[in-house]
């Protein structure tokens, strides 16, 4: 089982899948014949609104991934500056 790298700290333990990446999605091909009824055109066009739907749910992920860095900073931040009026209120020292 791969380990995530450091920077996806969420991953930590969990196997890390193979990315399929919406060109993968786009650019599958299948085989001429129609298989269980299945229109090849229809295939395609499925395909594509897979595609588009896995580029949009990325690009969220990413923003999401940006906004949790942004929080735990502040975060950080917050817990510091109060830290450190702590320390000052009470006059101890680092």
């Amino acid at each position: 089982m791969r380990r995530a790298p450091n920077n996806v700290g969420h991953l930590y333990g969990r196997a890390v899948r193979p990315s399929i990446s919406p060109g993968l999605v786009r650019e599958r091909r299948f085989g001429d014949r129609t298989r269980r009824g299945c229109d090849p055109t229809e295939v395609r066009t499925f395909l594509h609104l897979v595609a588009d739907e896995l580029t949009a749910l990325r690009t969220e992920l990413r923003a999401t991934q940006d906004e949790n860095v942004r929080v735990k900073q502040a975060l950080r931040d917050w817990q510091s500056q109060q830290f450190q009026q702590f320390q000052a209120g009470t006059g101890v020292t680092g």
